[in-house]
């Protein structure tokens, strides 16, 4: 049967999309993971990929139409399906308006199989996409139990995404009925969060309606999950004779049960079930531990091993924020051609003037200020280097937004500073300090660290004289900023003591040649060694 997808709702402010680029025609065979489209959404143009297998019967708009979320965006099926009733029963659909929020109805990008069109519940509220990389969240914690009465605009829980724990209010009164997890589990975008509705409501039907969604559109994946989970039985670490096995023959777990296990390289047979007819859950693969079931089945053995000294490890999981981090980097690093250009500054007069800037105004600047205004200014000469590689084209932004990198307990964010060349020094600092703090109380939005069209990462502050930074996507240059160092150095035909700072700009070279870069380094370093210019 042939399927519909809706326009999807790509980021938390999203209202509306435009076709940017279509990458299969009516007619064409569609493989599932393959890219239907390029989107533009408020935040970026991001790819759509498929979620099934066909043949694209039916297109929503041609390229540069607009598409308000929910719209018909296409239909997959199979050749010469009559789609006429799909195309008119989408046209009933209303299109959310200015104020609608994805915490209230976000919607997958397949029709639910279950007679129930979840998609049209106000009930239901889903796990919302909150940043454009998000895939996942965690609930930090609930703000309202179930039973709790709830109102427009209330706080219903705080979620750990892989940028920035969130606020997700509620926009609609009612009572909370249901919670999909509890505090500190993971929700995979588009899984059921909670249900809101009014007291009384019969909520199983609701439940069963999205579990068939989810499970409809993990069907693929299951199948792929029992054939991993079946070979690493084979090869599980806990030994036969030392664990008791409480399934045989055919295992039942839930498909996410499935891929944790796979994860952890836990054996689900040795695993006991806890749901209908003994149903292995997600809760059950988080409690099983080897050791319990050791014991079950060898105290004796257990008892001897502890007399003997043993080693001693902590597994703590991967937050959302770090797995980001990994994926992003690694396909920045493994896949633009990084090269490394280091420069050494004289910071004599930088250091002069901050001190003199400093002990005459109520606001204090750093040297990063400095940096990042002298970097945003050579930017501005130097625009071949304020780029970014599309593929197909290289955009060369007239904007000039510096994201800063900031570490934080669980990893790194890049807040942006946005049209850094128009402000002071003092203005770039209270912006920092100001990201700074909110990303350590973890407040940060997306429109805080999107947008950037080159980075600068410091350590100097940390002792560092000098390292390599990788590439933020979507920029072609990050600029590492190393400590100031008393060295000597040769000045008027004499050797004095000079302040020091090496800089080394990592360039993509798809986009940014060494010639290039190192134009761009020498006007940097002419800035920061005569820092007056950048008043003028």
């Amino acid at each position: 049967m042939a399927e519909v997808i809706l326009m999807p709702r790509l980021s938390d402010t999203m209202t509306e999309g435009v076709i940017a680029e279509w990458h299969k025609n009516i007619g064409e065979v569609v493989k599932k993971g393959d890219v239907l489209a390029e989107i533009e959404t408020d935040k970026a143009t991001m790819e759509l990929e498929s979620y099934q297998n066909g043949t694209l019967l039916h297109i929503g708009t041609t390229k540069g139409g607009k598409l308000q979320v929910n719209d018909l965006l296409c239909i997959i099926g199979k050749p010469g399906e009559d789609i006429a009733a799909l195309i008119k029963s989408t046209q009933n659909i209303e299109a959310p308006s200015a104020e609608t929020k994805v915490e209230e109805k976000p919607i997958s990008n397949e029709t639910p199989t279950s007679n129930i069109d979840i998609s049209k519940m106000d009930e239901v509220v889903l796990m919302p996409r909150l940043s454009d990389t998000m895939t996942e969240g965690v609930i930090a914690s609930w703000n309202k139990n179930v039973g709790d009465a709830i109102k427009k605009g209330e706080v219903l829980a705080d979620i750990e995404t892989d940028k920035a724990t969130m606020e997700l209010e509620s926009y609609k009164d009612g009572v909370l009925l249901y919670q999909g997890a509890k505090d500190g589990e993971k929700i995979q975008v588009n899984d059921l969060l909670c249900i809101i509705g009014k007291e009384g409501l019969s909520i199983n039907e609701i439940v069963a309606a999205v579990s068939s969604s989810n499970n409809q559109e993990a069907s693929t994946v299951e199948a792929k999950t029992e054939t991993d989970v079946e070979t690493k039985s084979t090869s599980s670490s806990v030994a036969p004779n030392t664990a008791v096995e409480v399934n045989t023959g055919r295992i039942f777990a839930s498909p996410l049960a499935k891929k944790l296990a796979t994860e952890k390289g836990i054996d689900l047979k040795f695993v006991k079930g806890s749901g209908d007819n003994g149903r292995i859950v997600k809760s059950d693969v988080d409690a099983y531990t080897p050791s319990n079931n050791l014991s079950e089945s060898n105290p004796t053995s257990i008892q001897a091993i502890s007399t003997q000294p043993q080693e001693a490890y902590q597994d703590l999981p991967v937050s959302q924020m770090r797995k980001i981090i990994a994926k992003r980097l690694s396909e920045s690093l493994f896949t633009a051609p990084h090269f490394y250009l280091t420069m050494s500054v004289n910071m004599d007069e930088a250091i002069s003037s901050r001190k003199k800037i400093n002990d005459a105004g109520n606001i204090k600047i750093s040297f990063n200020d400095m940096v990042i205004k002298a970097t945003a200014m050579a930017l501005k000469q130097h625009p071949k280097v304020n780029s970014s590689w599309m593929g197909d084209f290289i955009r060369y932004n007239n904007h000039i937004n510096i994201g800063v990198a900031v570490a934080v307990d669980e990893g790194l964010l890049v807040p942006v500073v946005r049209n850094a060349n128009y402000l002071s020094f003092s203005e770039i600092g209270v912006q920092v300090k100001d990201y700074a703090q909110k990303a350590k109380d973890k407040k940060l939005q997306p429109s805080d660290w999107e947008g950037n069209t080159f980075t600068v990462s410091n350590l100097g502050m940390f002792g560092i004289e000098e390292f390599t930074a990788i590439i933020n996507p979507p920029d072609s240059c990050i600029l590492a900023i190393g400590g100031i160092s008393q060295v000597p150095v040769v000045k008027n035909g004499a050797i004095v003591i000079g302040n020091v700072m090496k800089v080394t700009l990592s360039c993509d070279h798809r986009v940014v040649d060494g010639a290039t870069g190192a134009a761009f380094l020498q006007t940097l370093k002419s800035f920061l060694e005569e820092p007056i210019r950048m008043l003028a």
